[in-house]
Order: structure tokens, then sequence, then C-alpha cells
């Protein structure tokens, strides 16, 4: 692969990893509305049946449907059930965690990436990636401002929904480029509402409205979006580059944070602000400054 090809890689992926998260916190809030008069599994297994028929409609529209059963094989499949366990762990874990250490936690995903990066896809990890991805985990620390207090025994859980998130990106650059992202999409969206489904045979159901199913609806669109961009992100370019990125996802969370709920980060979240948004910024001009401008030579 060119350089330049690999810079256009690179700013796609970027770009995707961004948008997933865009998409992903907008989920997120509309999910903590519904989820205040419907059980967990529930809210999951309806927005997953509506994100499932989403995207088989979708996948219609591109004409991939005759290739569907790709979707139930090798790393694909495998793919989905690392993504549906990662859920349910880390589900799991944030209604016995205070939010923020939970939030705090998940995010550690892209040291997680890095490493992971490093060991099993040799890739080379520069000082400067490794600076960005510790000084943007700072960053998000001092957002966040988990409770020393707040930790116990299913902070492990939250670790280990982590470390699989981690790893369902992982495979995500194992799976065959040929196979298309809707159809990764569809597998994963699959895998998720089974599992919800299973889950509600535990927590039960409860009667609903037309507004939560419309909000449900909403979500699922936003949902099956995160998904179709996270998974097109970590099929671009260097995956070491891009995993900082997520953590756009806690600045997303801040303006919708203030926008809907009239949240105001504090002095110390402030600075934690600025450290998010320099490490990234840092990441593309260290980029920009590697890569030298490829001219065409003279005729």
């Amino acid at each position: 692969m060119t350089l330049s090809v690999l810079a256009a890689a690179n700013r796609r992926g970027i770009l995707c990893m961004v948008g997933a998260m865009a998409f992903f916190v907008t989920n997120d809030a509309l999910v903590k509305f519904v989820s205040q008069s419907m059980p967990a599994a529930q809210l999951i297994f309806i927005r997953g049946l509506m994100s499932v028929v989403l995207v088989l409609v979708v996948a219609h529209a591109m004409g991939v449907t005759s290739r569907m059963r790709e979707a139930a094989r090798g790393w694909v499949a495998g793919r989905a059930v690392v993504d549906a366990i990662a859920t349910m762990l880390y589900l799991g874990s944030l209604f016995n965690l205070p939010i923020g250490n939970a939030t705090a936690i998940n995010l550690a995903a892209p040291l997680f990436m890095t490493l992971f990066a490093a060991l099993f896809m040799a890739e080379r990890v520069r000082g400067a990636r490794w600076l960005a991805v510790v000084v943007g985990f700072a960053g998000v620390l001092m957002v966040i401002q988990p409770r020393a207090d707040g930790f116990n025994p299913y902070a492990l859980v939250c670790l280990f929904g982590t470390l699989f998130h981690a790893a369902r990106d992982l495979m995500t650059r194992r799976i065959d480029a040929g196979i298309p992202s809707i159809l990764i999409t569809l597998s994963t969206a699959v895998a998720v509402t089974l599992v919800s489904g299973a889950g509600t045979l535990i927590q039960g159901w409860k009667p609903f409205g037309l507004a939560e199913l419309g909000l449900l609806a909403l979500a699922s669109v936003f949902l099956t979006g995160g998904y179709y961009l996270i998974i097109n992100s970590m099929r671009q370019g260097e995956m070491t580059l891009i995993a900082p990125f997520r953590y756009s996802g806690l600045l997303f969370a801040l303006l919708l944070g203030y926008g809907v709920w009239g949240e105001i980060p504090n002095a110390l979240a402030w600075f934690g602000i600025a450290l998010l948004i320099g490490s990234g910024l840092f990441v593309l001009i260290n980029e920009k400054r590697r890569r030298p401008a490829l001219t065409v030579p003279p005729g």
C-alpha cells in the first residue's frame, strides 16, 4: 500500500470512527429516556429487532441479500458473538457501577486496541501514538472524574467487557475485505438481539406505548449507523492511528449533556476536554508531518 493510499484510508477510518461515536452517543441519549419505564433487556431486544429489519432493507437495496449466509460464518459470526458478549458485560456492570466509573473503564478500549494491534497485527506503534492514547485517556478521567468508592467487583466485569470490545475490533480486521460491511452489521444486530431476547426471560416484560416505540425506532437508526461506521473504521487504515478517535464520543456526550440536560463541565473537566482535543490534533499533525507530500515526477 502506497503512502497516499494509506493516508486516504486513515482519513476515512478516522471520519468513520468519529461518526460512529456521534451515532452511538445519540442512541444512548434516546435509550436513556426509554430506560426509565422499560427493563434494559426488553429495550435492547425491541431496538434490536428494529435494527435487524432496517439492516435487511438496506442490504436488499444494496443487492447483497443473496450473500446472507456469509453473515453467519467464520470471522463474521465470531465477531458478532464477541460483540454481543461485550454488550451484555458492559450493561451488566453499568447497572452496578456509577456511570462515570463504567464509562472510564469502557473508554480504556483504545489502550487495549493499540496493544492488541502491536501484539497480534504487527502494527508498528510509534511513541507519538502511545502518547496520544495515554494523554487522551487522562483527559477522559478528568472529564468523567470517577469516584474511588464507586469501584467494586463489577469493575472487573466492565473491564472484561472492554477487552471484548477491543477484541471485536481486532476481529473486524480479520474479516475478508470482499464481505460487505452491511452483512457484518446484520450479523452483529442479530447476535445482540438474540442475547437480549434471552435476557427478557430473566428480567420480564412491561407494557409500553407509542412514545417509547417511536424513541426506540429512532435509536435503532442511530445504532445501526454506528454499527456500520465502526465496522468501516476498523477496515480502513492503521488501527493504532484510528483507535484514539474513539474518545470523540465523550465530546459528543458532553454536547448532548449540555444541550438536553443543561449539564456544564467543571474546571477540571474543561482541562480534560482540552487534553482530548489536543491529543486528537497532535495525532493528525504528527501524521501529516510524518508522511511527505507525494509529488508527480516530471514527464
